[in-house]
């Protein structure tokens, strides 16, 4: 039988499956680099946002909305908005996220970056702009259910995972609240590659003041280091925000939002099969929770694009 899916629709699945694949992969990369080739946390984020953001803003540049990428410092305040954005947005998400991975792997910080769009819900019911339904209670029960396996393996006497990575990892979870929402009124006006390119951007330049790009020890960037390197800014990051964006064009925000769910699953797959970390059976289950709460917040709603 032939299929009926239309050959665009296809096109679609392509695109934004391999997107959000390759937003997974460049997690487990980061974490390679982190605990295998030494490399320092802080310098990452800092040459990852600036590499990025500047290779986003030059894919703007080939388009027909290229006068976008100056008409955010025209005004003050629209300036400011892009500044706040990219330091309390874009950097806090960037650097709590890769913390965690640091500190743990990248399987587990995924998985509880994903968590924000609950802590949205929350935040939005405490602002009384939505109310409590049956969908938000059982996204909390799937949430602490799925966190409780994949912190502990099912043991309540210790964590699987380190403490600062469980920190780190919700503190990724808050910051991708706000900048999820923060993020809502700069889309109204602007194409998400400039938003998206300058916000890394001034993210990178405020982690600059931590740690300069130019600070590194040559030694550690041997070929397979540099290697990792240009496949996280490249395909971890251009190619992965690109292929999501390309994807709109042949299907729903709704389809490619919970398509979007295969980024914690090339997390969580290639941290236990290529990096050999250990997932147990209770971690497993706790992951299977995780993505059924992504789909079911992702039933009947539209979600902002992710970075």
């Amino acid at each position: 039988m032939r299929s009926t899916v239309p050959t665009s629709k296809w096109k679609g699945f392509i695109l934004v499956l391999t997107g959000a694949s390759c937003w997974g992969i460049g997690g487990t990369v980061a974490q390679k680099l982190f605990q295998m080739q030494h490399i320092d946390v802080n310098w990452y984020v800092t040459v990852r946002l600036l590499c990025a953001g500047i290779l986003l803003l030059l894919l703007q540049s080939l388009t027909g909305q290229r006068s976008q990428i100056v008409e955010v410092w025209k005004t003050t305040q629209t300036a400011l908005s892009f500044i706040l954005f990219g330091l309390v947005g874009m950097l806090a998400v960037q650097y709590t996220y890769m913390a965690s991975i640091d500190q743990g792997n990248a399987a587990v910080a995924t998985l509880l970056q994903y968590l924000s769009p609950v802590m949205i819900m929350i935040y939005m019911v405490l602002r009384k702009q939505s109310r409590l339904t049956v969908k938000l209670m059982t996204c909390g029960v799937l949430a602490l259910t799925g966190c409780f396996l994949l912190l502990t393996n099912g043991s309540l006497s210790q964590l699987s995972v380190s403490q600062p990575a469980v920190i780190w990892g919700l503190l990724s979870g808050v910051s991708a609240a706000f900048y999820t929402l923060y993020a809502v009124k700069l889309l109204k006006t602007f194409d998400s590659l400039v938003v998206v390119g300058w916000a890394m951007i001034i993210g990178g330049l405020g982690m600059s003041f931590v740690h300069a790009p130019w600070k590194i020890d040559l030694t550690l960037l041997t070929p397979v280091t540099c290697g990792y390197l240009l496949f996280s800014i490249l395909i971890g990051t251009l190619l992965a925000f690109w292929f999501y964006i390309a994807s709109l064009n042949y299907l729903t925000p709704q389809e490619t939002s919970l398509l979007g769910s295969a980024e914690p699953l090339a997390a969580v797959g290639t941290t236990v099969f290529w990096l050999h970390e250990p997932f147990g059976v209770y971690q497993w289950l706790g992951t299977g929770c995780i993505i059924i709460l992504i789909i079911v917040l992702q039933i009947k709603r539209s979600s902002p694009v992710s970075a």
